[in-house]
Formats: C-alpha cells, structure tokens, sequence
C-alpha cells in the first residue's frame, strides 16, 4: 500500500472498457519535491465514484496500489505497463492545506538577571 498527497489537476469520465471492466483515470499534481509531478491514478470498478465529490483543484490524499503486467507485442517484443490503482481518497482540511505545521507555543520566559543573553 502506498499513500500520495497533491492536488487533483485531471478528473476524466468513467470507461467501460467491457462488459465486465470499466474504468476511471484522474491526475494529482505532486508538489513535495523540487519538481512538480504529475501522477496519473486508475480507479476501477465500484471504485470510480471515490472521486466523484473532489474538485480540481482540491488537496486530497491517495491510498493505492502498484499493479505491474507484461504484454508480448505480435513481433514477440515483451512490454511491461505500470498502474497505479487507487482505492481510498480522502480530502485534505483546508486548514492543513499550504500552511507549515505550528510548534508548540510555551510560556513566556521568566526574567532572570543573573542570565544576560538575549536568548
């Protein structure tokens, strides 16, 4: 299980891709790093309307799994294909949103005339 925070940037249809599968692609902008990245998640099946009441725009945190496969091309190339299927998102308070975490606030400092540093 893996977690990402970020903004939702891309919110696309559901797919029905068959009878039996549909599908449903959003992108959460990463911030975190030096380099925005742009994250492209899959929800699928009874899960694509876990993004229904998010906004573009809006911070929200991800909790997916990474799916691997292979495909053999018909020249008998073998490809390989990442997804990351997400299947919890939680919307992040707007007070969180942006802002640095506050350290504890303490007591004003006694004044001591035997300690003469301003600090």
């Amino acid at each position: 299980m893996f977690k990402l925070s970020g903004t939702l940037t891309v919110k696309e249809d559901t797919i029905q891709v068959s009878e039996k599968f549909s599908k449903r692609e959003f992108v959460v902008t990463d911030s975190s790093g030096m380099y925005p990245q742009e994250i492209l998640f899959q929800l699928a099946q009874d899960k694509c309307s876990l993004i229904d009441s998010v906004n573009i725009g809006e911070t929200i945190d991800v909790s997916f799994n990474l799916q691997g496969r292979s495909w053999v091309s018909p020249q008998g190339e073998t490809k390989y294909f990442n997804t990351l299927s997400a299947w919890r998102i939680e919307k992040v308070g707007t007070q969180q949103t942006g802002s640095q975490p506050s350290l504890p606030k303490t007591p004003a400092a006694v004044a001591d005339d035997s300690d003469d540093l301003p600090f």
